[in-house]
């Protein structure tokens, strides 16, 4: 389990002034690890996943659920609270990432990219590709985390996603 505190400090400046406000807030982010047989987090991790996948992008759950035993698991913990998930799974084309999933009012804060961090600093022990289906809407996200786009568009549960891999050439 990885625990670590991150600080944010706005600074304030007035107009025609050099007079400062500084806020110092700390965060405590934390990420759990865990596989299928820990039903607890399980059971954690899948009620993220229906609010954002079921519920928010109308994913069959049928697709949802799949390839689970087989999976390893991740929740991120913002303030005591879990706020996202991931997964990921070996296959014959190499270390899948899987399942990123992160409750609404919490994206586009930076915090989706700590959870990302942590599960590759898992997989690339494993010294094989590391690939994901990205929402095209995610696409400029993994690119700026590494991931380089391969082939075409595709549809996946009813949206378009695009292979990506990991460029570990940079």
């Amino acid at each position: 389990m990885l625990k670590c505190s991150l600080e944010l400090v706005i600074v304030h400046q007035k107009p025609k002034r050099f007079d400062y406000l500084c806020l110092k807030i700390f965060l405590m982010l934390e990420i759990k690890r865990f596989g299928f047989k820990d039903k607890e987090h399980f059971n954690i991790c899948s009620a993220i996943r229906t609010q954002v996948f079921v519920g928010e992008q109308k994913v069959d759950p049928a697709l949802e659920y799949d390839h689970e035993e087989e999976s390893q698991f991740y929740l991120l913990y913002f303030n005591g609270a879990p706020i996202a998930t991931a997964r990921w799974r070996e296959t014959v084309k190499g270390i899948k990432l899987e399942r990123f999933a992160m409750l609404p009012e919490f994206r586009n804060k930076g915090l989706g990219s700590e959870l990302l961090k942590e599960v590759l600093n898992d997989v690339q022990r494993f010294d094989k590709k590391i690939y994901l289906h990205s929402q095209l809407k995610a696409v400029s996200y993994y690119e700026r985390e590494g991931f380089i786009k391969k082939g075409e568009i595709f549809t996946e549960a009813g949206i378009e996603h695009y292979r990506m891999e990991l460029n570990l050439s940079e």
